[in-house]
């Protein structure tokens, strides 16, 4: 920290830290800046001062120094006053504090209120205390009022104690950017002038090093552009050795692939035979190979775990022996008694590691084997190799310990005399480097706050230094090829980038690297632009593995890194090339190749050169430079894992043909591919031996190596290796090569040698000449070239083999051939009809093919030349098939097609011809003419056509290409027919299905007299004429055909013709569509069967039941569709017009072209006898050709499953169904609808006609059926386009609605009910017609008014008159009646339930109302009166003649006394007339009668008495006067009546002109007392 701190100047880290956090205290106000400018001076040229300068300089200084007081005393006001300010926002953020802290505890104490409240109110709430839930309730409200409040004030206070910190920390954040800024200010101009001077020295020297650069550029592009050469020139080489590795590798690959297929066949079929050995058991296949394949796994995984065990069995012995073997040389180290023989620090380290891999301890020299201590010497050869800039860096020291090998490196540690060495009390006080955790980070906070402050940006001619402030030369400090124990030290020049001047502090070197790496610098102060400083990097290893890091310093301007690397030395061998191709080599000569090994590695290694088939023995000892102190458990297994990829390739190099060894690459990538998978090791220590056992393969001696096939190969350094070709016999010979070596990291390398061995100075190129295919007798030539290689002109003999020279000729037979030239032979073929016999071994009748060895033979020498002439010999004929053709009768109106087969046998195509055809004859396609390919047979269509009845013989020529004739014999008799058609044939527009197109024809007689032609004419070839007179006909339509012909049978008189009307109708079989119902319904019993399945197995476990069900269910899906099959579909069941729907949707169109016989027979179809057909004639027959397209409808019905019945169903007479119907176009073109017009009169309407319908469009006919009786209608609605019409069928059934009610008379009466309460009553309702009803139930009294406002009030008019059906109402408003259920839907037969309340609430005689059942909100089926009394107690009076008016007063009745109310009461009047009728004869008149009933009113009150007595009083005087009454008392139950009946006989002095008045006093005594006075009043009437 202190040496930071001296790299700049003390103001500079004083203004350095911003106020960035409200924790730190504000500056010293006695900051000063001081004079900044002559610092800067100083420190940018602090050797050039002198005494004149010192004087300038004292002079300059006090001439500022006013100023910088009065600003300095400037400042300290500010600061005074920013400490004021400081102190009154310190206070007002206490109070503010204060506050909030208040505002908090309030809001708390308004909470526990409010909780408590709460509680109370809830409590209150529970009582039933109103008033009290009140006063909490508007408590509770206050307290939350509170609580708002509260909450509102504390975070305006937060902001505000906010504001105010924010505040004072950006004010004292300005005062000291303004210091900052003032400083800056004044070291820019330094710095500015320094970088220009720096800019233009850099300059110069840029320039210089840029001319070098160029120079070192060229020659790199030069070297670049050879290397570049030679590359492509190895890339040939490798593209042609990969090219003949491609063909090798073609064979075994296909050998491997049918061996892997065949293997997989016949696991299938083990697995096949097993699965089928299981079911023949019982078992269950599926699950006895799911164990087995689990119990495979469980194994491998159990051999995992073993492995997996062993390796880590074996590396915790590894450990624990390497630490036994640590700690026993630990204890065995000798002490270092004798110093002049004692070897120096490197040989103890390398006897250390030798005796380390050998697995004994180094300081017991008797027990060490000798072996153990000749690795010394091995040790110490092996590590001469090292690094150039190694060895320039020891060559002083190499010397100095050549002399001292026997003194102690460290002299004078030893000596008696030598004093103890004492620690100075400064290095005692300072602390360890790493100190403690908490010291660290103390440590790295304070370094990261002091890099925030020391560094800062450098802006030079405004421009902002950006990048790495110091370029290090080198970039990269690499120590290659290094030794343990060896010392390394390498310079770095660091080079001041930046704009001016700069600093440079060296932080250190990475953790890991700080065992090895030591660094020495010294910091040199500022350093300008451009200038640089030294750093000495000292590397001392003592692990021999790789390593990396940076050293960090730190600038002025940031921190930058020098990258440091250090690489151990490895082998790094290869070969120039892989493939040695000596081309071609004459027997005898000797050819010279090298191959060159290169080593750019630092370690050196044994090779050997082998055949790649040959065995290896190499030691495997793991290599003294592969093992250190440090060894791991990674290194072992990588060097394990080499050894275990070298043996694997050794072998898969020998089990496998040379072409498949794999390449240097391969190998590598073998070895990462194994260390991946983990490969169990050796443990360390253990010398282990490697032998590779091949099978033995033919040796090859015609490639041989050179001298050097073993030994060593040192660092950086190459060997070449010559390879000899001697060929002994003639062909192509491969071997392959390999190099293996005694480091076991180093993989092995294996290259290719090729060479073609010729025999003879006289070759052919082509030793194969493919004449390709040829004809009988056609002449084929080529040439046949022949090279020599000799240096003297041959002589040479061309000879044809015995038996073709007939055939095969060579020109000239006899030539000369000039040194080193080549020759060319004529070769002439022309095969002939013997070839097969003549030919006799060398020609395979089967295949066709000719393989004739031919014979070039060289003066003076044995052994011929020779080359095979290859051809396939074919023939060139024609066949046709059959051979004649014969026509029979045809009608000089009609062709007749007849095919005939043209036959190809030769192996080339051939193009033929018919010729000189007759003008009757026509030959199709191409008018007889084509190619025909190689044994292919093609189908030519003859026509016939004759021009008069007479008979043809006549022959058809066929020519091939090379002028060969083929005939074909025809013959053919014409006939003129009797009759014949206008059309011949008709050709039917595009018809939909089930539309109908029509077309009209004549038969026609031609003779136009009834009198016998001259001269006579045939008919029928040349028989005699047929008779004149009528001539009758007949169309034979074939069965189910679309086709009707109308008149089918007729008579045509000579000269006149009859008109035949031929329509075409296309419509789906009947078959067909019963197929597609059956599928449908097969699956859906297939889905409803697979559900069921389903979930019958979610209820089951055991796998042998579902198996079973599974086949039962199979069974029972394969058997229903055979039942369903046995079902007869009608026409009119829906899955039958389904099924058509959907077929005529997914109709793709059909071309039938049908051929309709007409017969003719002379003589007319009325003078025949009975059923005696008439004589037809087979010859005379003409024939009608009817090509009939079918196309799917341009419209579709798209809902209902496609069908074209709009079926409304049963719809109430008076109601309106409405059905909708969706249509498609699915033609290409938009159509216009039209649509048939529907009976104006009938049910049927059409509400929304589409005019128009774009393709694919989809579109919703809305058709409405309103029946006005009860009848069956049907019409149709056609919908036509131009391209057809759709024809939907509207059906409905009009049913008239009925039903019956259970109450007769159309009245209920509810009887009395006691005000207050209610009773009920019910009814049914049964509906009678087969369709749904559906009611509401309306009560006038609930209705609007029907206009009846205006009428006298009805208690006005007359009883008579009376016709109002609403009585007397509740006073509260509701209605006195009620039903339920208001409205609903009646079943077809069904009775539906209506229960009807009564419910007055106050006394009244006449409650009525009227119910009305309403049917489809429009009809009214039935009319209900309902009537009900009501009475304030329990008992009630019923009879006697009305004393008022059934409407009740408006007028308001004044309340009475209560004694006058019972006065009233006892005079409650009944009165009671009775007529006595007088009849005129002698007969007595029966007496008059009335009845009185007296009821005791069901209650639910609570009352004294159950029943109600009655008494009714002066029955005497009644008695007197003639009236008889029974009873006069007794005692009525609860909801019980009784009758008092009331009879009268005119006494013997009764005046019939004054009517009787008598009245009686009737009590009731119930829950009160009622008396009504009854009035009696009796007269005589005269009878009718």
């Amino acid at each position: 920290m202190e040496e930071d701190a001296s790299l700049f100047p003390k103001k500079l880290l004083d203004d350095a830290p911003l106020v960035e956090d409200e924790t730190d205290e504000p500056e010293d106000p006695e900051f000063v800046l001081g004079p900044v400018p002559g610092e800067a001076e100083n420190e940018a040229d602090p050797g050039s001062s002198c005494p004149g300068k010192e004087q300038n300089a004292d002079k300059r200084k006090q001439r500022p120094a006013v100023q910088d007081r009065m600003q300095a005393s400037l400042l300290r006001r500010d600061l005074s006053h920013l400490d004021q300010l400081h102190e009154e926002k310190d206070l007002f953020i206490q109070n503010t504090r204060e506050e909030l802290r208040a505002c908090r505890w309030r809001m708390g104490l308004l909470a526990k209120q409010q909780e408590s409240v709460a509680a109370g109110l809830a409590a209150e709430r529970a009582a039933g205390n109103r008033s009290a839930v009140w006063h909490m309730e508007i408590q509770e409200r206050q307290l939350e009022d509170a609580r708002e409040s509260a909450q509102a004030e504390a975070p305006a206070a937060r902001k505000c104690l906010q504001e105010r910190g924010a505040s004072g920390k950006a004010e004292r954040n300005r005062l000291l950017r303004v210091r900052r800024s003032v400083y800056l200010q004044k070291e820019h101009g330094l710095r500015h002038q320094k970088l220009v001077e720096d800019a233009q020295k850099n300059h110069r020297k840029a320039v210089k090093f840029l001319k070098a650069s160029l120079g070192r550029i060229r020659k790199q592009e030069q070297r670049e552009e050879l290397e570049s050469r030679e590359h492509a020139r190895r890339r040939m080489d490798a593209v042609l050795a990969l090219k003949n590795s491609i063909s090798a590798n073609r064979e075994t690959l296909r050998k491997f692939q049918a061996w892997g297929q065949a293997k997989a066949e016949l696991a299938e079929q083990r697995a096949q035979a097993e699965k089928e050995v299981i079911l023949a058991q019982g078992g269950d296949a599926f699950k006895h190979f799911c164990h087995q394949r689990r119990r495979q796994e469980l194994e491998a995984q159990n051999r995992a775990f073993e492995e997996e065990q062993k390796l880590r069995k074996h590396e915790i012995v590894s450990r624990i022996l390497k630490e036994e073997a640590e700690e026993a040389r630990r204890k065995q180290r000798p002490s270092p008694a004798r110093p002049a023989g004692r070897p120096i620090l490197r040989d103890q380290t390398w006897s250390y590691v030798a005796a380390f891999h050998d697995g004994k301890g180094p300081a017991d020299p008797p027990c060490c084997p000798p072996e153990g201590r000749s690795a010394l010497p091995q040790a110490s050869l092996l590590v001469k190799a090292v690094s150039s800039e190694s060895v320039q860096a020891d060559r002083g020291s190499l010397g100095r310990e050549a002399g001292t090998l026997a003194q102690p490196e460290i002299p004078g540690l030893w000596k008696e005399d030598c004093k103890p060495y004492q620690v100075p009390k400064e290095d005692v006080d300072q602390k360890s480097v790493g100190g403690t955790k908490t010291d660290k980070d103390i440590l790295a906070r304070t370094a990261q706050q002091l890099c925030r402050g020391v560094t800062h940006k450098q802006v030079a001619s405004r421009r902002e230094f950006r990048g790495c402030p110091f370029h290090s030369k080198p970039k990269l400090v690499h120590f290659k090829d290094f030794d343990i124990g060896k010392v390394y030290k390498k310079k770095i020049t660091l080079i001041n980038a930046t704009y001016t001047i700069n600093y440079c502090k060296l932080v250190g070197v990475e953790e890991r690297l700080g065992d090895f790496i030591h660094i020495d610098f010294d910091p040199p102060g500022p350093m300008p632009a451009g200038m640089s400083c030294e750093v000495l990097v000292t590397f001392k290893p003592t692990v021999n593995k790789d390593l990396e890091g940076n050293v960090s310093f730190l600038a002025q301007t940031g921190r930058f890194s020098v990258p440091l690397k250090c690489s151990a030395k490895k082998c790094s061998l290869s070969l120039d090339k892989e493939l040695i191709d000596f081309g071609s080599c004459v027997v005898g000569e000797t050819a010279s190749r090298t191959v060159t090994l290169t080593n750019l590695g630092g370690l050196g290694t044994g090779f050997r050169f082998l055949l790649a088939s040959e065995c290896c023995e190499m030691d495997t000892s793991p290599s003294v430079f592969s093992t250190s102190s440090n060894f791991t458990y990674e290194d072992k297994g990588f060097d394990s894992n080499v050894a275990t990829s070298f043996s694997k390739q050794l072998t898969a190099g020998n089990e496998s043909v040379p072409a498949d060894v794999p390449s240097q690459k391969e190998s590598g990538k073998l070895d990462i591919k194994e260390k991946e998978e983990g490969r169990p090791v050796e443990s360390e220590g253990v010398t282990s031996t490697t032998i590779v056992t091949v099978p033995p393969n033919e040796e090859q001696t015609e490639f041989s190596l050179g001298e050097i096939t073993e030994g060593e190969i040192g660092p950086f350094s190459t060997i070449k290796v010559p390879v000899i070709f001697t060929p002994i016999v003639p062909g192509t010979v491969s071997t392959r090569f390999k190099v293996v070596f005694k480091n076991q990291q180093c993989p092995t390398l294996y290259f290719k040698v090729v060479g073609v061995a010729i025999d003879v100075p006289v070759w052919v190129p082509k030793p194969n000449v493919d004449l390709k295919i040829c004809m009988y007798d056609r002449l084929y030539q080529d040439s046949i070239l022949v090279h020599t290689r000799s240096k003297t002109a041959l002589r040479l003999h061309f000879e044809v083999c015995k038996g073709l020279q007939g055939h095969l000729e060579l020109l000239p037979k006899t030539a000369c051939i000039q040194a080193l030239s080549s020759y060319s032979v004529r070769l002439k073929f022309l095969p002939r009809r013997s070839l097969p016999e003549d030919a006799g071994k060398y020609f395979d009748k089967e295949s066709r093919v000719l393989e004739a060895p031919m014979t070039i033979r060289v003066a003076d020498q044995i052994k011929p030349v020779g080359f095979t002439v290859h051809a396939i010999v074919t023939t060139s004929d024609l066949e046709l098939s059959p051979s004649g053709v014969d026509f029979s009768y045809c009608t000089i109106y009609e062709a007749i097609r007849t095919q005939v087969s043209l036959c190809n046998r030769s192996l080339l195509p051939q193009e033929f011809g018919f010729v000189r055809l007759p003008k009757f004859v026509d030959i199709q396609p191409n008018d007889g003419f084509g190619t025909i390919l190689p044994l292919e047979t093609l189908q030519l269509d003859v026509i016939f056509q004759p021009t008069k009845a007479k008979e043809y013989n006549f022959e058809l020529v066929c020519k091939s290409e090379i002028n060969r004739c083929f005939k074909l014999t025809c013959r053919a008799v014409g006939v003129h027919p009797l009759l014949e058609l206008s059309h011949y044939q008709v050709k039917f527009a595009a018809t939909s299905l089930y539309n109908t197109s029509v077309a009209t024809l004549y038969v026609i007689n031609s003779r136009l007299s009834m009198n016998p032609p001259t001269p006579s004419v045939p008919r029928i070839g040349l028989e005699d004429t047929s008779p004149v007179g009528p001539t009758s006909f007949e169309f034979l339509l074939p069965p189910d055909s679309p086709i009707t012909i109308s008149p089918a049978v007729g008579t045509v008189w000579p000269g006149k013709r009859c008109l035949v009307r031929v329509a075409f109708r296309p419509v789906l079989t009947r078959e067909l569509i019963h197929q597609e119902a059956l599928q449908a319904l097969t699956k859906e019993a297939e889905a409803k069967s697979d559900t069921a399945t389903q979930r019958k197995d979610q209820q089951r476990q055991s796998s042998i039941l579902r198996l079973q069900n599974r086949d039962r269910l199979s069974q029972a899906s394969a058997s229903q569709p055979l039942e369903l099959q046995k079902e007869d579909l009608t026409s009119s069941s829906q899955e039958y017009q389904a099924a058509q729907a959907t077929l005529t949707r997914s109709f793709q169109g059909k071309f039938d072209k049908f051929v309709v016989p007409c017969v003719v027979a002379s003589g007319d179809t009325k003078d025949r006898k009975g059923t005696e057909p008439l004589s037809f004639s087979a010859h005379s027959t003409v024939y009608l050709e009817l090509w009939c397209p079918a196309v799917a409808p341009s419209i579709v019905v798209t809902s209902d499953k496609g069908k074209t019945i709009a079926d409304f169903g049963d719809i109430a007479v008076g109601q309106r169904g409405i059905k909708k119907v969706s249509i498609q176009n699915i033609s290409p073109e938009r159509l216009d609808l039209e649509y048939s017009v529907l009976n104006p009169n009938g049910p049927f309407v059409l509400l929304n006609p589409i005019g128009k319908l774009v393709s694919g469009e989809t579109q919703v006919l809305e058709l409405s059926f309103s029946p006005r009786e009860s009848v069956l209608a049907r019409e149709m609605l056609e919908v036509i386009t131009k391209r057809g019409t759709l024809s939907l069928a509207l059906v409905g059934t009009g049913v008239a609605s009925m039903t019956t009610c259970s109450i007769e008379g159309g009245v209920l009466n509810m009887g009395y009910v006691i005000a207050g309460e209610s009773t009920s009553a019910g009814f049914k309702l049964q509906n009678d017609s087969p369709l749904p009803i559906k009611f509401s139930m309306q009560l006038d009294s609930l209705s609007t008014g029907s206009g009846d406002e205006h009428r006298l009030p009805q208690f006005l008019a007359s009883p008579a008159q009376r016709t109002e059906v609403v009585g007397t109402q509740n006073y509260s408003g509701q209605s006195v009646f009620s039903v339920v259920p208001v409205e609903g839907v009646m079943e077809p037969g069904r009775a539906q339930d209506f229960t009807v309340t009564f419910s007055p609430d106050h006394e009244s005689l006449y409650f009525s109302d009227r119910l009305q059942v309403v049917l489809f909100e429009k009809k009214i089926s039935h009319q209900i009166l309902l009537k009900g009394s009501a009475r304030k107690h329990m008992m009630f009076v019923e009879g006697g003649d009305p004393l008022d008016v059934p409407v009740e007063s408006l007028t308001v009745i004044p309340a009475l006394d209560p004694e006058r109310t019972e006065e009233a009461e006892e005079l409650k009047p009944i009165l009671v007339t009775l007529a006595y009728v007088q009849l005129d004869t002698d007969t007595p008149a029966p007496p008059a009668t009335r009845e009185l009933q007296v009821g005791c009113i069901r209650t639910t009150q609570p009352s004294p008495k159950k029943t109600v007595e009655f008494s009714l009083d002066s029955i005497a005087s009644l008695q007197h006067k003639g009236f008889t009454i029974e009873p006069s008392k007794g005692s009525v139950e609860r909801g019980q009546t009784k009758t008092i009946s009331i009879s009268w006989t005119p006494p013997i002095d009764f005046d019939p002109d004054h009517p009787l008045m008598v009245s009686a006093l009737l009590q009731l005594r119930g829950d009160v007392k009622e008396t009504y006075k009854v009035l009696f009043v009796a007269r005589v009437v005269t009878g009718p």
